[in-house]
């Protein structure tokens, strides 16, 4: 008679199963395989990032303007036309902001050091536990001029390299926002044929469907988050920018577009914009107490937009937990700088939409999402329970 085998994983003669080892073989080959698979591909977005970078942000600016591009498609405007003229307007619109700000930008750069005396100066009476580590800092400082000051020859030579990398980031800077725009314009005038493509690529009638549904759930969740949160993300900056030139702060067009884009970054960025406005707020007027209301308000706009504005327009269900936020946020940093730090959210967006679309990935989906949208899952499941029996 056959021994057939127990629950765990031995023959009737007390022997283990050879299959039992050939499944753990197996798993554990798996899981080796995966290990090294997502470190060649952190490798590769860490020396590639030259490549990478450009082209994924065309596929999130591609993705933010393809509702854009249905609506028109829908009201009869070619797809290539509609394409061009939103392409070309982002285009102006980042070209004419850049030139805008950059006056303001690079003043504020130049009189760094102007604005820490001044704010040293404001705050006299919160230094003196901070003494030492002043004084510390000031005979370093001493030191470094002293040992600069005979070396003339090695300063110019140092101003020299400092020219030719500027001049190379440059031209990688200008060579990265080409390709982000050139390849947008490609992947928003092509249409459909994107996706027909992907399709084109599964056998059987039901896989086709299904990759189908799939493709333009994603498509179609992800392009109205980003366009969504994009929108949000210019009010929210209009409101700043127009609250502080009411209140008297200087250049508050350029705090006003810094509230804009560092709000991609949830928590970390309406954190940075607070401490920002509080420092200029501090060093260009006279009271303290009617210096502190620009990051009063600051952090009321923020109160209203994290907790009424965003939730109330994007929904509850593409929320992301703070803990995958904060990850997301210093592991795309430390690959990509500051561009990544940006891209890290609607990244983790697209990771989420494409994961709760899987079952096999819907874990990762789970561990992605909110606590309170798991909650409301929870409860929707129940009622629906419920209702059918």
């Amino acid at each position: 008679m056959k021994a057939e085998p127990t629950a765990s994983g031995t023959g009737a003669t007390g022997t283990p199963d050879p299959r039992e080892d050939i499944r753990a073989d197996t798993h554990l080959i798996r899981s080796l395989l995966i290990g090294i698979f997502i470190l060649m591909a952190v490798y590769a977005l860490y020396f590639g990032r030259a490549f990478f970078m450009p082209v994924i942000l065309a596929f999130l600016l591609a993705l933010t303007l393809t509702p854009i591009v249905r609506f028109l498609r829908q009201h009869g405007v070619p797809d290539a036309l509609s394409a061009t003229l939103l392409v070309l307007l982002s285009l102006i619109f980042v070209a004419g902001a850049g030139y805008l700000l950059s006056g303001p930008v690079i003043e504020l750069i130049n009189n760094a050091s102007t604005i820490g005396m001044q704010l040293t100066e404001r705050l006299a009476q919160l230094r003196q536990p901070f003494e030492k580590i002043m004084q510390i800092s000031h005979q370093l400082e001493g030191l470094t001029q002293t040992s600069q000051e005979p070396d003339v020859q090695k300063v110019a030579v140092a101003q020299s390299g400092m020219l030719s990398s500027a001049a190379g980031n440059i031209l990688s800077a200008g060579t990265g926002i080409t390709i982000v725009f050139v390849l947008s314009l490609f992947l928003l005038a092509s249409g459909t044929m994107f996706y027909e493509k992907i399709i084109q690529s599964f056998a059987s009638l039901s896989e086709k469907k299904r990759a189908l549904r799939v493709v333009y759930d994603v498509e179609r969740e992800i392009s109205h988050y980003l366009l969504t949160v994009t929108i949000i993300n210019a009010g929210l900056g209009t409101v700043i920018g127009l609250g502080l030139w009411g209140l008297g702060m200087p250049n508050p067009m350029v705090w006003g577009a810094a509230a804009a884009l560092l709000n991609f970054l949830p928590y970390v960025g309406a954190l940075m914009t607070i401490i920002l406005v509080t420092v200029i707020a501090l060093i260009s007027f006279d009271s303290i107490s009617f210096a502190l209301l620009a990051p009063t308000f600051v952090l009321l706009c923020d109160i209203v937009e994290g907790q009424f504005v965003t939730p109330l327009v994007v929904g509850r269900r593409l929320e992301i937990n703070a803990v995958a936020i904060f990850i997301a946020i210093a592991f795309w940093s430390w690959l990509w700088g500051f561009v990544g730090a940006l891209m890290a959210v609607p990244l983790l967006v697209v990771v989420k939409v494409f994961c709760d679309h899987f079952e096999g990935l819907s874990h990762v989906g789970n561990f992605l999402a909110a606590q309170h949208s798991l909650v409301v899952e929870e409860d929707t499941a129940e009622q629906n329970g419920k209702v059918r029996t």
